[in-house]
C-alpha cells in the first residue's frame, strides 16, 4: 500500500497567475504515431550489454523488445482497451502529445527487455521517468488480465502430444513436463530484511517455480515466496502440488508397459524436489547400476527443458535476471507473471529469440544444487520401473 498523500494546503493564487495559467493549452496535442522511427533514430547506434543493434529494421525491432513486429501488435490489440480506456493521466511526452497505446506497450516491453533503469529507458524514449514507471505497471495489469490464456495446464489432446515428445525423445513414457525453479534477486530497505528473504547464496530474493512442456512453453507457475525456502517447501506451497496430491492433476490415462508394468502421468524434476509418485528425481550418485545411470542420463537430458525455459525467460526478460533495486514485494510477483506470459505468447505466435538472448551461464547461477532426502514409496516404485523400461529398451534396439 502506498504512503498516505500528505495534504497540500490551498494557497492564495494572484490574478496575475491565474491569467498566465489560462492562457496556456490545457489540451494535448495530437496521439503519437511516428514513435518507432524516431526510437530507432535515436538509439539505432547505440551499443547496449557488449551487442550492437542490428542494422535490419525488423531485427533491432526484436533486439529492443524481443518480439516481433506482428507479435507487437498483437500484444497491443490484447491491452489496448484498458491503456485507452484510463484518463491520460500526464501521460505525455516532451512535446505535449498524448502517448499511443503502440508507444506505452513498447516502454513497458523494453523496460522488461532491458531491466535498464526506468531513467535510461524514459531518455530512450523521450519520456520521464514517472511515465516509464506509470505506462510499465498500467501494461502489468493489463496483460495480467488478458493475456492469462496464454498460461494454462493443457487439455487432454495437448497432454497427449507432449507425452509422446518427452517418450520418442528420452524414452520416458508417460511424462507430463519437467519442474524447475529460480531466484529473482533484489535488494530491500534495512526494514524489510529478514532471514525469510535471505537465501542459501546470501541474497535477498523471491522464487519463481515453473512447470514446462517439450516446447518451453510454461504450463504452471508459483511466485511470491521468499527465497529463502527449499524447493522441497516451495513445491508444497503450490496449487500444482495440492492439485497432484488430491488426484486432480496428473491423473489422465496410466500407461501399460510391455512387461505388464503400469505407469502414471508425472513429471520430471531435480535432486532439490522429493522423490513422490507423480514426481520422479534422479537416483542419488552413489551404486548405481548402469540401468540407473541410463536412466540419469535421460532424466537430465529431459530436465533440460525446463533450464534452458528459465534461461530464455531471464534472458529475454532482464529485468529478473538483474538485482532488483527495492521492488514492491506486492507487485513483482505480477512482474514476474506478465514475462512467463510475454515467454509464452512468443513461442505461441511463432517468434524466434535472437541466439545471443538465452543466458549463457545457468538461469540460477552461484546457486548449489540442493539435495532433498524424501522418497515416497510409490516414487520408487516408479523410477525403478522406468529404469528398467529404459534398459529394456536399449537392450531390445541392440538386438535390433
Amino acid at each position: 500500500m502506498a504512503p498516505p498523500k500528505k495534504s497540500k494546503k490551498t494557497k492564495k493564487k494572484s490574478p496575475t497567475l491565474k491569467k498566465s495559467i489560462n492562457v496556456v493549452p490545457l489540451e494535448p496535442k495530437a496521439i503519437e504515431s511516428d514513435w518507432w522511427e524516431s526510437f530507432w533514430l535515436k538509439n539505432s547506434s547505440a551499443e547496449i550489454a557488449g551487442s550492437t543493434v542490428p542494422s535490419d529494421e525488423a531485427e533491432a525491432f526484436k533486439y529492443f523488445f524481443r518480439v516481433s513486429r506482428k507479435t507487437f501488435d498483437y500484444i497491443c490489440s490484447l491491452v489496448h482497451q484498458d491503456l485507452v480506456s484510463r484518463p491520460p493521466s500526464g501521460l505525455i511526452n516532451i512535446e505535449g502529445r498524448l502517448l499511443s497505446v503502440e508507444k506505452q506497450v513498447g516502454i513497458a516491453l523494453r523496460r522488461l527487455a532491458s531491466g535498464e533503469s526506468q531513467v535510461s529507458v524514459g531518455g530512450a524514449f523521450g519520456v520521464g521517468q514517472s511515465t516509464v514507471s506509470q505506462v510499465t505497471w498500467r501494461f502489468i495489469e493489463a496483460m495480467e488480465e488478458r493475456a492469462k490464456h496464454h498460461l494454462k495446464w493443457p487439455n487432454p489432446d495437448r497432454i497427449e502430444e507432449i507425452k509422446s515428445k518427452f517418450e520418442s525423445a528420452f524414452g520416458l513414457p508417460n511424462c507430463c513436463g519437467a519442474i524447475d525453479a529460480t531466484h529473482i534477486v533484489m535488494t530491500l530497505p534495512a526494514v524489510e530484511t529478514s532471514s525469510d528473504w535471505s537465501d542459501r547464496a546470501n541474497n535477498y530474493s523471491m522464487f519463481l517455480q515453473g512447470i514446462v512442456d517439450d516446447e518451453m512453453r510454461f504450463l504452471d507457475i508459483v511466485t511470491g515466496w521468499p527465497g529463502g525456502m527449499t524447493f522441497s517447501r516451495l513445491l508444497k506451497c503450490s496449487g500444482f502440488f495440492k492439485l497432484c496430491e488430491s488426484q486432480q492433476r496428473l491423473n489422465g490415462h496410466v500407461k501399460m508397459l510391455s512387461n505388464g508394468v503400469e505407469i502414471r502421468e508425472f513429471i520430471v524434476g531435480g535432486a532439490a524436489y522429493p522423490l513422490l509418485s507423480w514426481l520422479i528425481t534422479p537416483y542419488g550418485s552413489d551404486d548405481l547400476t548402469s540401468s540407473m545411470v541410463e536412466f540419469n542420463e535421460k532424466h537430465k537430458e529431459a530436465m533440460l527443458f525446463a533450464a534452458k525455459a528459465f534461461s530464455q525467460l531471464k534472458g529475454a526478460w532482464r529485468i529478473l535476471h538483474k538485482i532488483m533495486w527495492r521492488p514492491d514485494k506486492c507487485k513483482l510477483p505480477s512482474i514476474i507473471l506478465v514475462c512467463c506470459l510475454l515467454h509464452n505468447i512468443i513461442i505461441d505466435r511463432g517468434d524466434k529469440l535472437q541466439s545471443d538472448v538465452p543466458l549463457l551461464a545457468h538461469h540460477d547461477f552461484g546457486y548449489g544444487e540442493e539435495s532433498c532426502q524424501q522418497v515416497d514409496p510409490q516414487g520408487k516404485i516408479m523410477i525403478a520401473n522406468l529404469a528398467k523400461h529404459l534398459q529394456n529398451c536399449k537392450q531390445k534396439h541392440s538386438s535390433n
